[in-house]
């Protein structure tokens, strides 16, 4: 059965230093000693009902929760090389949360931390409020389900990654990213997708200038386009959109299929482009 900690503050450095086996729950950490690290190296602990208010409370953490709990601004960095976690119903406001940690579960959290997510692997994230700007640079190995968004340079460097019935409010997404799927969300932003490969939307609408350029092995299936001109200059695409496209510049290889398009821009390529729109039956190439 685990120990508890109830009711109790703490701002000592390393306060709780090497803590196993116990619940802490109802507890402060915030003080003038304004100590680090208060439960690092942490193992096998639940800490509900808590507030945070020092740097670095979770690092290297190893089977965790941390439930319905509130991180501060000055939390920054909260958890760093933590794995095997949940953090549920939480709010969470200190910069450049997660980092580096492995097999975490976020659910029905509102989080604002610029650099959320850096290099993690296996996250499952649900039902969640993220404002973050560089979110998830370089992660792997996530599935995410319900989640509002908001934040630049989002999903860049990421691999295997599949989104579900969520909304983007982004910009320069899914930059060099690879192995990436997004059905049933709303994706909007400047200069989505650039450079990605094997990047797939299904259901999706997708919002803003200039997206999907220098693109391999772009797929959109069912897909519609708001103010999306310039689209899919020099990328390897197929296409399936319902509805306008503002205009087409360029794509280097496929078909893309759409109701209307209001410009279809084929000159001063810098490489061969061989794409093709195919519009109302009839048939544009370079």
């Amino acid at each position: 059965m685990k120990k508890q900690i109830i009711n109790q503050t703490f701002d000592e450095e390393r306060s709780l230093y090497n803590l196993c086996n116990t619940e802490v729950l109802a507890c402060r950490f915030e003080g003038p000693a304004d100590g680090e690290s208060v439960l690092k190296e942490c193992r096998n602990i639940t800490v509900g009902d808590c507030s945070f208010s020092l740097r670095y409370p979770l690092w290297h953490a190893n089977k965790f929760n941390l439930i319905n709990s509130q991180m501060d601004e000055k939390t920054r960095a909260p958890l760093w090389y933590s794995k095997k976690g949940l953090i549920e119903k939480c709010e969470i406001n200190g910069i450049k949360c997660l980092r580096e940690c492995k097999d975490i579960e976020i659910a029905d959290c509102k989080i604002n931390s610029p650099e959320f997510g850096w290099r993690c692997k296996d996250l499952n994230i649900k039902n969640s409020v993220i404002d973050a700007m560089y979110f998830l640079f370089e992660s792997k190995n996530v599935e995410i389900n319900n989640l509002t968004m908001t934040g630049k340079y989002s999903f860049q460097y990421m691999k295997n990654l599949h989104i579900n019935n969520s909304n983007l409010d982004t910009k320069d997404a899914f930059w060099h990213s690879k192995n990436v799927v997004v059905e049933n969300s709303t994706v909007k932003g400047e200069y989505l997708g650039w450079f990605s490969e094997n990047l797939t939307f299904i259901n999706c609408k997708i919002i803003g200038t200039q997206p999907l350029c220098y693109c391999k092995n772009l797929k959109l299936i069912n897909c519609t386009m708001e103010d999306t001109d310039l689209a899919f200059e020099y990328s390897d695409v197929e296409a399936d959109i319902k509805g306008h496209i503002d205009s087409v510049k360029n794509p280097k290889s496929g078909i893309i299929k759409a109701d209307s398009v209001g410009e279809i821009i084929m000159q001063d390529a810098v490489m061969p482009c061989f794409g093709k729109v195919e519009l109302n039956k009839e048939e544009y190439a370079a």
